[in-house]
């Protein structure tokens, strides 16, 4: 099974709040966006924001330039049926973001929250990182969440890479000055705890 047909069939057999990331609010990267892009105009993605909530609370935040990438049709139609009307004020992307060319746009702001740990090959990571590079302006900032040192070995029948800020890092390079890093213990729907690793970085 490739890559968009296993998440295809994590949406479809199960509601947004049945996965173990779910949070009702992203606390700590809306605290993150709000401070490094507090001006409403600023232009942000979202990758792999699915059924997240985050969309919804950049909007009531007065975010008016809001992008949303996954890799599951089914995860984005969930948010936009939540949404309501309000889906139209932002634009969505199917895309599998380790895809050349798949970002039509430039950003302020980049926000991932458990996604890179997926991409278990070099290549993977390598082509992320290059989309990232390929679309953030100079001076923009990225934030990625990924599971820390402490974090499962395994999410969703899948191998993940846990990392620390250090090796985070590493993986995107001297472009990318580190800010700040924290972890949290992230409370799952099934009364487990996973740790995840937050690093803010600036793109020089």
């Amino acid at each position: 099974m490739d890559a968009q047909a296993h998440w295809e069939e994590i949406y479809r057999s199960k509601s947004a709040d049945a996965v173990s990331w779910f949070r009702r609010h992203l606390e700590i990267s809306l605290g993150l966006i709000k401070r490094a892009a507090p001006e409403p105009s600023a232009s942000i993605i979202d990758v792999g924001g699915g059924e997240s909530t985050l969309v919804d609370d950049l909007l009531a935040e007065g975010y008016c330039n809001l992008a949303v990438l996954d890799i599951s049709q089914t995860a984005l139609e969930v948010t936009q049926k939540r949404l309501g009307p309000a889906a139209t004020r932002v634009r969505w992307l199917c895309a599998d973001i380790t895809q050349e060319g798949v970002l039509p746009d430039f950003y302020d702001l980049w926000h991932d929250r458990a996604v890179f740990h997926f991409l278990t090959e070099k290549k993977q990571r390598i082509a992320y990182v290059q989309n990232v590079i390929s679309t953030m302006r100079r001076g923009g900032h990225v934030i990625v969440s990924t599971f820390g040192p402490k974090g499962p070995h395994r999410c969703s029948g899948l191998d993940v890479v846990r990392y620390d800020s250090e090796s985070l890092h590493d993986e995107f390079g001297d472009r990318f000055r580190l800010i700040n890093s924290t972890t949290e213990s992230h409370r799952t729907p099934f009364g487990t705890t996973q740790q995840f690793l937050y690093c803010y970085c600036k793109v020089e």
